[in-house]
């Protein structure tokens, strides 16, 4: 979206065309999904809709099924109908990544992501509902299995997530009758030995202390044998039950780059230049976490930057002001951008940061998590909305309905219109 408005800004009337595909008609800023989850943020904030903001651009939805670039091609299969070619003059990719996941058992049929608006409001809907389950059951096996939440990952994302979920679930469970926070439990399981890779080991140590002083339990160097029916099997012989499994253990490239004929690193990423063109071909570009581009601020010629909103959103710019350089016989520019460091929400008021070697914990770190994030945010309007949000936050409660219903709206009606000689 950011390389098609700088295109969109800086061609020429006339000069060239914009098409976007995309399954969905909306960008989602993905560093604020912990607090639309957990209810600080109105999901439709979040997002910022494709046609609204490229009003130049022809924006397309569907999918990219296989790209032939040595015919300037792509297939494209619309949400709806058949299937056709789309022919182009220059290919930007960037698809992003999509979750890692792992060979366990009865993990596809169990477990949830946490990367799109939609898995962070069901998160929210799932977690509140198993607080209405708990409270509505005097059988101690139906209470305690849907008051444990498991979360597998320890990356910002695990944390964020479990945090803020954490946070929104002790406010709520406040207003049901027989329950209290020590009744939930929360698990964070992650294989290596600590978390939040991307910060100092202190601020590690830090954060897993803060979350422990809420009872969440964190086991490292721990994997997760088998979730069969919600039965959670751990590596050191732990089991237990719980009907709340986040799966948040990284992420992997795109599988649509391997339906190319462009050239891939070990890692299934484009392999890209300093100035964010594909390795040897022409009229091609990439940026995100799906291109592997070099790391010029890092003395190692073998860095890659790293998957993150931060690079994300500066290499869109360059590469919309790459492509208008090439397209006028001009020369492009290589990315160049420092790691600036990394911000995390531990809920309402919570936080570190790590920010150019400044270490920062608590309400200064959550405070600059939500100004750095608000400034990110794409355009002026999603901005006032999501610091309203935060402002009316300080005079209401949060929401604790849960609308678990929105899975299946149809199930009444389905019921009301089933015959009663068949049902």
């Amino acid at each position: 979206m950011y390389t098609a408005l700088r295109l969109q800004r800086r061609l020429k009337h006339g000069e060239a065309s914009v098409t976007i595909v995309d399954p969905h008609s909306y960008m989602t800023y993905q560093p604020f999904l912990p607090e639309a989850g957990a209810g600080n943020l109105e999901p439709r904030h979040v997002v910022v809709p494709l046609r609204q903001v490229l009003r130049g651009c022809q924006v397309l939805s569907g999918g990219v099924t296989s790209i032939d670039h040595s015919r300037r091609t792509a297939r494209f299969q619309p949400r709806e109908g058949e299937a056709s070619d789309l022919s182009y003059d220059v290919l930007v990719l960037a698809l992003g990544s999509i979750a890692r996941t792992m060979p366990i058992p009865g993990l596809r049929e169990t477990g949830i992501g946490f990367r799109t608006v939609a898995e962070a409001i069901y998160l929210r809907n799932h977690v509140l509902s198993r607080l209405d389950i708990a409270a509505s059951s005097n059988d101690p096996a139906v209470r305690r299995r849907a008051l444990t939440f498991l979360f597998v990952g320890g990356g910002y994302a695990g944390i964020e997530a479990i945090a803020e979920l954490e946070d929104m679930a002790r406010d709520a469970i406040r207003y049901y009758d027989g329950l209290g926070p020590e009744d939930m439990r929360w698990v964070m399981v992650e294989a290596s030995n600590r978390i939040l890779p991307e910060v100092s080991l202190d601020l590690s140590h830090y954060t897993i202390r803060e979350l422990q002083k809420r009872n969440i339990a964190m086991k490292l160097e721990t994997k997760v044998e088998s979730l069969v029916g919600g039965h959670v099997v751990l590596s050191t012989g732990e089991e237990f039950d719980a009907e709340t499994i986040v799966w948040t253990a990284g992420v992997r490239a795109h599988p649509l780059l391997e339906n190319t004929d462009l050239p891939l690193d070990e890692k299934k990423r484009l392999r890209c230049t300093a100035a964010l063109q594909v390795l040897g071909v022409d009229d091609a570009w990439a940026a995100g976490d799906c291109a592997a581009v070099p790391d010029l601020s890092k003395t190692d010629s073998q860095a890659f930057t790293s998957p993150s909103a931060q690079h994300a959103v500066r290499q869109a710019k360059q590469l919309g002001d790459n492509i208008v350089a090439s397209l006028r016989g001009e020369t492009v520019r290589d990315y160049r951008h420092p790691y600036a460091g990394s911000v995390a929400s531990l809920g309402l008021h919570k936080g570190v940061a790590e920010v150019y070697g400044v270490k920062v914990r608590g309400f200064p770190a959550w405070f600059m998590h939500r100004t750095y994030h608000v400034s990110r945010m794409p355009t002026f309007n999603r901005k006032v909305r999501v610091v309203a949000d935060w402002t009316l936050a300080l005079f209401f409660h949060r929401e604790i309905v849960s609308l678990g219903d929105f899975a299946n709206p149809r199930r009444d009606f389905e019921a009301a219109a089933t015959p009663v000689d068949a049902a």
